[in-house]
């Protein structure tokens, strides 16, 4: 699999604005949308009862404290309590508005990240890392989360608190509210500086971290091979320098994110400063009273926190734009579009691929194709051995008939329709597939092997029956018979364990079309006898094109079709093919072309065995 880094993972498209990014989210914010507007009330409810703290403080300093009324303190002394506590109270409220329904977001949003990532092109997935994917359907959807809850509300309650609390301070003295919104201008001036340098490198630690996902998924999948190669000193290399990038990444952001701070803080702690230096000049000149410059004074510091938090709100937007940028980077991809078709033509005709052309879609673009006009006939019933050279494209034209990868020109019909005119769900029902390399799920053997019978699921006499097919009787010796967990990628199972129960997960749906890719070529000598035997009893009734490496999987076959040079090169019965093609004994003997009349007597020797 080629591995994105975070170089080729960024949006080709130009870079867009936070909002721009954000306002995606919106169909997802649609329903629960009350709930936040009135959490957003909540908070500017709760903000304001701190401004309104000031108010109660300048009666208290120009009424009860100047006339010495003990009463009329201890009066202000509850109010100022009882302000405390609702903003205390109206706080705990909104959270409790939000909390639920933006776990219901993220579920929603992941579940159709997943669902959408199971209708891509298996090219798609060729392309991208599974790193990278798992850091979008988790850490990226947490970020988002998030962001609802916090920044998102908080931008707009700050943003009123500030409005209001500005409102109030003219009120109270024109002269010093000027004097503290002077830091205005600079202040956005750099903190649109800030969002453009912080936005590039959220996306950089972002993408980082997929791959350092990336990299942790492997080697744990990959344990058996760097301990079997003693390349565990070099997975840790690479590990520790994954890390310090991602390191680097996070101290830049910090960095970045502690200039601006210190500028938002430092600009109106020097305004506060002026202001105090102002008022208390007007208090001596008699022009304000110490109640009113206390009220403001008051005031001011309680709008310290919602004009300090710009820097952290704004950096916590820009992660959020570029954790939807990642999420709807895999969203966008567009999904083949299925067909309407259900079922195959009701006049037998086989597997047909006629003029079929395929490369695939990240190769070079000058570069051949990888197969470069099959044409090739199955009959209804008739069992095709597919043999060639390594990387000749017998994979890849398998992985055609299931529609796996879509053939670049050519088509390919089942009993006489074209498969790109069927259904996906009608195609898995005709075409069943085992792959060279199994690959089993953290679940039970009967929940693998059921897997291939589709929707309609299979009892247990068809798992029975399937797991019979394969030679599965190791099954009944497992701890829990046909409960037994497998294991991730089944690997606490041999290798030849895991193809034989592949096998039977391809055959327990009785499929009308199969596609077996080298089915044997984990077994040992007498196993694969076996599951020979009762594979040649499962394919009377059905057809099939099989790969094949080696002449006991060819035994299998009706006919013989030798891929060469992206064509069909010649069709034939295994004897035909020994007497009449060099290549084909040369392939079949695994000797060099110089000894193939020695090799096609050896093997003509053991076809008459």
């Amino acid at each position: 699999m080629t591995s994105p880094t975070s170089d080729t993972t960024a949006p080709d498209s130009p870079h867009r604005s936070t909002v721009h990014s954000l306002v995606r989210l919106w169909p997802y914010v649609r329903p629960v949308r009350v709930r936040l507007a009135v959490s957003a009330v909540v908070a500017v409810a709760a903000s304001c009862m701190s401004l309104f703290i000031p108010l109660v403080l300048k009666w208290m300093v120009d009424g009860p404290v100047q006339d010495r009324d003990p009463g009329g303190v201890w009066l202000g002394g509850g109010l100022v309590l009882l302000l405390g506590l609702l903003e205390a109270g109206l706080f705990g409220v909104r959270r409790w508005l939000v909390a639920r329904p933006l776990a219901g977001v993220e579920a929603a949003m992941r579940k159709d990240l997943y669902e959408h990532l199971q209708r891509l092109p298996v090219d798609f997935h060729d392309r991208w890392a599974s790193g990278q994917l798992l850091s979008r359907a988790t850490m990226d959807l947490q970020i988002l989360r998030m962001f609802l809850a916090f920044p998102l509300v908080f931008l707009v309650v700050n943003g009123a608190t500030i409005l209001i609390g500005f409102a109030i301070l003219f009120t109270q003295a024109w002269l010093l509210g000027l004097v503290l919104l002077a830091p205005a201008v600079p202040l956005m001036i750099l903190c649109s500086y800030f969002e453009t340098s912080y936005a590039l490198a959220a996306r950089r630690a972002q993408d980082q971290a997929g791959d350092l996902a990336t990299l942790v998924e492997e080697s744990v999948l990959g344990i058996r091979i760097i301990k079997a190669f003693g390349r565990h000193r070099s997975q840790a290399n690479a590990f520790r320098r994954q890390t310090r990038e991602l390191w680097d990444t996070e101290i830049h952001k910090a960095r970045l994110l502690s200039n601006i701070w210190a500028v938002i803080m430092t600009l109106p702690e020097i305004a506060i400063g002026a202001a105090l230096v102002i008022g208390s000049l007007q208090v001596a000149d008699h022009k304000l009273s110490a109640g009113t410059l206390v009220a403001f004074l008051s005031t001011a510091l309680a709008l310290r926190w919602p004009v300090e938090s710009i820097g952290f709100l704004l950096a916590m937007s820009n992660e959020s734009a570029t954790a939807a940028d990642r999420y709807f980077e895999v969203r966008d991809t567009p999904v083949v579009s299925d067909t309407d078709g259900t079922g195959a033509g009701a006049r037998p005709d086989g597997i047909r691929l006629e003029g079929v052309r395929f490369r695939y879609p990240d190769a070079p673009p000058h570069t051949a194709e990888l197969l470069r006009g099959i044409d090739l006939h199955i009959r209804p019933g008739e069992t095709m051995a597919l043999v060639g050279a390594t990387g000749c494209g017998k994979t890849s034209l398998t992985a055609l008939l299931p529609r796996l990868h879509r053939a670049t020109g050519g088509r390919i019909t089942l009993d006489g329709v074209d498969t790109a005119e069927l259904s996906g769900d009608r195609l898995r029902e005709l075409v069943a597939v085992a792959f060279e390399e199994p690959t089993l799920f953290s679940a039970s053997v009967r929940e693998n092997v059921a897997m291939g019978a589709g929707p309609a699921g299979a009892g247990e006499e068809d798992v029975r029956r399937a797991l019979a097919v394969a030679q599965c009787d190791f099954v009944d010796a497992l701890p829990q018979g046909l409960d037994t967990q497998v294991g991730e990628q089944g690997l606490s199972l041999s290798g030849g364990q895991r193809q034989r129960l592949a096998l039977a997960r391809a055959v327990v749906g009785r499929p009308q079309f199969l596609v077996l890719d080298d089915p044997l070529s984990a077994l040992d000598v007498h196993t694969e006898a076996l599951v020979e035997a009762a594979l040649r009893e499962v394919l009377r009734d059905t057809t099939a094109l099989v790969v094949a490496h080696r002449p006991s999987t060819v035994m299998l076959a009706d006919r013989v079709a030798l891929l060469a040079d992206g064509r069909i090169a010649a069709v034939g019965s295994h004897a035909d093919l020994l007497r009449d093609s060099a290549e084909y004994r040369y392939l079949m003997s695994g000797g060099t072309p110089e000894h193939d009349d020695d090799a096609l007597s050896a093997l003509e020797g053991s076809d008459a065995r």
